[in-house]
């Protein structure tokens, strides 16, 4: 029975934790009248990767919106000219989302605010061999997911 506790406790916990630092960082970036979280993890991805570019399907698996919210998010993201759709040469049916030198910018002005509030809202609470273990926890289950695709 504890095993249970301890399962449901450490899942319970991560829920909390993840919506509580959440909405925090997500108003502290409103507050500064900064771009929305989800607008600027699809623009940290799409800014990492190779060309800045990268398909639909491929964003969708990176962030963490589900794939209805991703398109509506590049949808505004497009809108505001921070990212361009392009066509896939190879498969005319996909797209690419692509960042554009604006986009970039606003990432640029928008990272210092957003580690700021990672570290008031998350990183602060705990200690650097407990930010250690949780990254290397949420790791393995993370790589888990995306090898059962």
């Amino acid at each position: 029975m504890a095993d249970d506790d301890d399962r449901v406790a450490a899942w319970r916990g991560l829920l909390r934790a993840h919506s509580g630092a959440t909405k925090a960082i997500e108003a502290d970036l409103a507050a500064q009248r900064l771009i929305p979280l989800a607008w600027y993890d699809v623009l940290l991805e799409l800014n990492a990767a190779p060309a800045r570019s990268l398909r639909m399907q491929d964003l969708a698996s990176r962030v963490t919106l589900s794939r209805t919210r991703i398109s509506r998010v590049v949808d505004e993201l497009e809108r505001a000219r921070l990212v361009a759709r392009e066509p896939d040469e190879s498969d005319r049916r996909a797209r690419f989302a692509a960042i554009t030198a604006e986009g970039r910018a606003v990432l640029r002005r928008t990272a210092p605010h957003y580690l700021d509030a990672i570290e008031e809202h998350f990183t602060a609470h705990l200690s650097g061999r407990e930010r250690r273990v949780l990254a290397d926890a949420l790791g393995r289950v993370a790589r888990h997911h995306r090898a059962v695709r």
